[in-house]
């Protein structure tokens, strides 16, 4: 599990350690790590140190004195090492005596021969965009095409929510220390590198599955397992004219490990001829017994779907509500604020939208912290949140344990229409196994994440846009790698 931390629990936790070691050790121990980070870096990309050139540009404050400690000890390794001072009257004044001292030169602009570029402007304490001069360095660095080592957080972006709003740096490389921030799993850090510098860091409530995590969780059958006993599914999607919701999800819940799968709904024929493992009837209310629903993707909005949706919710089972049944819900949240049962709901940012506004949060609200807006929601409705995006967002309500997950796609490829069916269909074969929404709905979105990406990636050489069928083909390859 990859916890993520507050820039206020990483100061609380760096509190006793400063305390205990002598003035200016808890520094050189971070700027340490982070030499080290850069040093691989430059071999990785120019083969060797000695010779090579490298420029931090320096904020006031700790992180600044990282990065000229950092360039202190590579310059003592044979890197050329300059800085730029923008704020020179509150340089970390030991930190540049050391730079000055090891042959560092302190410069305006990046030299021609620069390798790399560190960026020690702001940490974890800095707010808002890149100033003026801090912008117009980062801009001369982009246009060069240096590749940018970030000291904690790349400056300019939001440390908790990974907004941006206005100049910031993108950096091909972070290197951080004691813990991970909102910010690397929400923005784009580039690589992320974690330095321990041994601070004692409390459990968190934001996390990340790995996919040991994913492996652990998801359900395998055993020797006495039967259809039965590895969960029973029911599907409620697809209509006359949307019947490929209904293949897709169907599909997704048949490749995710369900014992069984019952779809009710008008596309049952051609959920039939496409997967004849299916049980399947043309309403919810003749499907039969199965221990978890999956209602809305490609259900339509009319009175038959209201009734379906009514129905799967009435019930006190698992349920997961996605796509035209959200579009229902927002106009009546207090079906899912009555619900005793768990309850999953799968928002992108317009249905998000929709929904919030129905349950009271105005419409001109600030949403730019996602993992606060899906905590809110979670909160008003009683339901696990997961807001799609980039970065899937799950959160969890606090009455039942508030725990957020974080899930970074590592890529866009999942952007396509009739992927969200693909994710509802494998969070309702979790949901049936057993699994508590929260880890189902994380679960699942890992694993989606991945096939979508090795769907990508097939037959390669490199990546290429995909599509729901061909995600919903990589689903076993995803969970055969964990």
């Amino acid at each position: 599990m990859r916890p993520y931390y507050t820039a206020g629990q990483i100061r609380a936790a760096e509190a006793p350690v400063l305390d205990r070691l002598p003035d200016g050790a808890l520094m050189r121990r971070a700027a340490t790590g982070l030499a080290g980070a850069i040093a691989a870096e430059l071999r990785r990309r120019t083969g060797g140190l000695a010779g090579r050139s490298v420029c931090a540009v320096i904020g006031s404050g700790d992180n600044g004195g990282d990065a000229l400690w950092a360039a202190t000890f590579l310059r003592r390794r044979g890197v050329a090492a300059s800085a730029i001072l923008l704020n020179p009257d509150h340089t970390h004044a030991g930190a540049l005596a050391a730079f000055r001292a090891a042959g560092g030169r302190v410069v305006q602009t990046p030299g021609p021969a620069t390798d790399l570029v560190i960026d020690g402007v702001v940490g974890i304490s800095g707010t808002g965009p890149l100033r003026p001069a801090a912008a117009e360095v980062f801009a001369t660095v982009a246009a060069a095409g240096i590749p940018v080592v970030a000291v904690d957080i790349p400056s300019g972006i939001d440390v908790h929510t990974g907004a941006i709003a206005g100049p910031a740096v993108r950096a091909a490389l972070t290197v951080t220390f004691g813990g991970l921030k909102p910010v690397h799993a929400l923005a784009d850090c580039g690589r992320v590198e974690l330095i321990d510098i041994g601070l004692d860091l409390p459990g968190s409530d934001l996390l990340g599955l790995e996919a040991a995590d994913v492996r652990a969780c998801w359900p395998v059958p055993g020797p006495h397992d039967d259809k039965y006993t590895q969960g029973v599914v029911g599907i409620a999607a697809g209509s006359a004219a949307y019947p490929g919701a209904a293949i897709l999800c169907s599909g997704a819940a048949v490749a995710a490990t369900s014992g069984m799968v019952r779809y009710a709904g008008a596309a049952a024929a051609e959920v039939l001829a496409q997967w004849p493992e299916v049980v399947a009837v043309p309403e919810v209310a003749a499907a039969g017994r199965v221990q978890a629903w999956v209602v809305g993707p490609g259900l339509g909005t009319d009175e038959a779907a209201v009734t379906a949706l009514m129905w799967v919710l009435n019930t006190d089972l698992p349920v997961i509500v996605d796509a035209d049944a959200l579009t229902i819900l927002s106009a009546h949240p207090h079906l899912v604020g009555k619900r005793e049962a768990p309850t999953v709901l799968t928002p992108h940012a317009g249905e998000y939208a929709r929904l919030a506004t129905g349950a009271g949060r105005p419409a001109t609200s600030d949403t730019s912290d996602r993992v606060a807006a899906a905590r809110w929601l979670a909160d008003t409705l009683g339901a696990t949140v997961l807001l799609k995006g980039n970065v899937t967002v799950i959160a969890e309500p606090r009455s039942a344990g508030g725990l957020t997950y974080l899930n970074p796609a590592g890529g866009s490829w999942a952007a396509t229409a009739g992927s969200g069916d693909v994710l509802s269909g494998i969070i309702g074969a979790l949901l049936a196994a057993g699994l508590p929404p929260g880890r189902a709905a994380a679960a699942a979105a890992f694993v989606h994440a991945r096939a979508a990406n090795a769907s990508a990636a097939d037959p390669g050489p490199a990546p290429a846009p995909t599509s729901a069928s061909r995600i919903l083909s990589h689903i076993r390859y995803a969970l055969a790698t964990l």
